[in-house]
């Protein structure tokens, strides 16, 4: 006999007993960090104490990244020192560049990320006495490079030169990377972009970082872990949000257009891209600063009045019936559409920003590791007899 009464017995009691089981590890608090806090009273978004609304107003993203990988701001010399020091970074070695060229123009962005991330980890691959760091500055400053490269050779075969201009901050080389005009942006679209990197740099156990977290704890290298987040970013329910929401909008040419296609939504109990939070019942404090871009790029001759007129409709309506509110998605999409960005590369955008936020929670991880390993309840039949 291979299972005997006795084993029969305590599983059946085992199975009966109760377990709490949170699908989606909803509340469960898997480890402390001091990195940022996310919805707490009277605390809001921060980052390292710092609330997200004076960052995204009076910093670079550079500024925030140093914060976030070094734990404290850097000062003006410090600051001006790490925008040189990241322009550096922005080439591509030739062996990665011939990668992204083979990587097929229908791919999404965010494929292209991905593999521009395991590529780069074979040509510099993180030393075994491992460089937080060190990758993560690397990436995020060839991130964008990453992307453009691809984006312009499968658009007009161009090799483009990439942007060291150790003037130009990362959002500011990113916008020029893409127009390839030669001329000076906007610097409200430049804005744009800085604001929405530092709004997306960081946001606790999201389901990105957590994942990073898990690849981090089995001491996987850095470029294996960063590429673990993408993948999970890439989703709709994550990152892919605000592609999507742009996605649900692009179509709808007036207010009254918007209301009944989302009446029409939610009478189908359709899931309404851009709304509720896990954490944030109450709104997202991101919203407010992505809502003011949107709306000062709608005002201007250059804007789009109509679609800020359509995602405020939108907003409305959705507080009124549903009692949901924005996340940081929704007016994103309408901000980085008005400022020219392509649909496709708005999670990219949100990757080169996150990266900065993933690689602080990877070296918390690694300084006092412990494989994360959770277990199931088991509810499949009871164990049974082999019969051969």
């Amino acid at each position: 006999a291979f299972v005997t009464a006795a084993t029969l017995a305590a599983a059946a009691a085992a199975a009966a007993s109760p377990v709490d089981v949170r699908k989606g590890l909803d509340g469960v608090v898997a480890d402390t960090t001091t990195i940022s806090t996310v919805g707490k009273a009277a605390a809001g978004l921060t980052y390292r104490g710092y609330p997200i609304e004076a960052l995204a107003e009076h910093s670079d993203f550079e500024e925030v990244a140093f914060l976030l990988l070094k734990g404290r701001l850097p000062t003006r010399s410090e600051r001006d020192e790490y925008v040189a020091n990241l322009a550096k970074m922005r080439s591509l070695p030739p062996g990665v560049c011939a990668v992204l060229e083979l990587v097929p123009a229908s791919a999404h962005p965010m494929d292209v990320l991905r593999t521009g991330c395991s590529a780069l980890g074979t040509f510099e691959p993180e030393p075994e006495s491992q460089d937080t760091i060190g990758v993560a500055e690397r990436l995020i400053a060839s991130f964008g490079s990453m992307l453009l490269y691809w984006h312009h050779w499968h658009a007009s075969r161009s090799r483009i030169s990439f942007n060291c201009d150790p003037k130009d901050t990362i959002a500011a080389a990113f916008v020029k990377m893409l127009r390839q005009d030669g001329a000076t942006p906007d610097p409200l679209h430049v804005k744009v972009v800085n604001a929405s990197f530092i709004l997306y740099a960081e946001h606790d156990l999201a389901a990105s970082t957590f994942a990073t977290r898990v690849t981090a704890s089995t001491l996987s290298d850095m470029h294996s872990c960063i590429c673990t987040a993408i993948g999970t970013l890439r989703g709709p329910l994550h990152g892919g949000a605000n592609e999507a929401v742009m996605h649900l909008i692009e179509p709808m040419k007036t207010p009254a257009e918007a209301e009944q296609s989302i009446r029409g939504l939610l009478a189908k109990k359709s899931l309404v891209m851009g709304f509720g939070h896990r954490i944030y019942k109450g709104g997202d404090p991101r919203n407010a600063v992505f809502k003011k871009l949107s709306r000062e790029l709608a005002s201007r001759p250059s804007g789009n009045p109509a679609l800020f007129a359509v995602s405020e409709c939108i907003e409305s309506l959705m507080e009124n019936e549903k009692k949901m509110y924005p996340n940081a998605d929704f007016y994103a999409a309408s901000a980085y559409n008005q400022a020219g960005i392509p649909t496709g590369m708005f999670t990219p955008l949100f990757v080169i920003a996150r990266t900065a936020g993933w690689a602080a929670h990877i070296a918390e991880q690694r300084k006092a590791n412990r494989i994360i390993r959770p277990t199931s309840h088991y509810t499949g039949p009871s164990p049974r007899a082999f019969v051969p």
